[in-house]
């Protein structure tokens, strides 16, 4: 079959992952599962078929342990001696979307397909989403 022909037939639904007390790396592998199609019949790592993904409540996830105070973001400007750090504490206080979109795109194939299927991930920090007129169906 051609790959345009595969890609017209890949029906996409829309899940929604409410997230307020839950783990943080259970979830994020829960999503990053939904998002590669894992759970369709049809899976094939070398296809991208997974779902769209609406996470709610990202600033009341958990995580265990003192990991809340000793757990570090890094970056890098690009510049000499440029390396930033984050701690989760802070991070999750200023945006607490970044702390699951960091969790997912690690779990997520490093390439092109990849790259897609992080797009497809809409998160935000309150219960309110705009996404309602793709009736989303609800996961946890």
């Amino acid at each position: 079959m051609n790959a345009e022909i595969i890609i017209k037939m890949i029906k996409r639904n829309w899940y929604i992952f409410d997230v307020s007390g839950k783990i943080l790396g259970r979830i994020a592998s829960r999503i990053a599962y939904y998002l590669m199609g894992k759970h369709k019949s049809e899976y094939a790592p070398y296809v991208d078929i997974g779902d769209y993904v609406i996470v709610t409540n990202s600033k009341k996830i958990l995580v265990t342990g003192n990991k809340r105070n000793l757990k570090e973001y890094y970056r890098h400007t690009g510049y000499v001696g440029g390396l930033k750090k984050i701690s989760f504490k802070n991070l999750i206080e200023r945006y607490p979307d970044r702390v699951i979109r960091y969790a997912v795109k690690g779990m997520l194939p490093k390439n092109k397909l990849g790259k897609r299927m992080y797009l497809r991930m809409k998160i935000y920090s309150e219960a309110v989403h705009r996404h309602h007129v793709n009736k989303p169906k609800i996961i946890i």
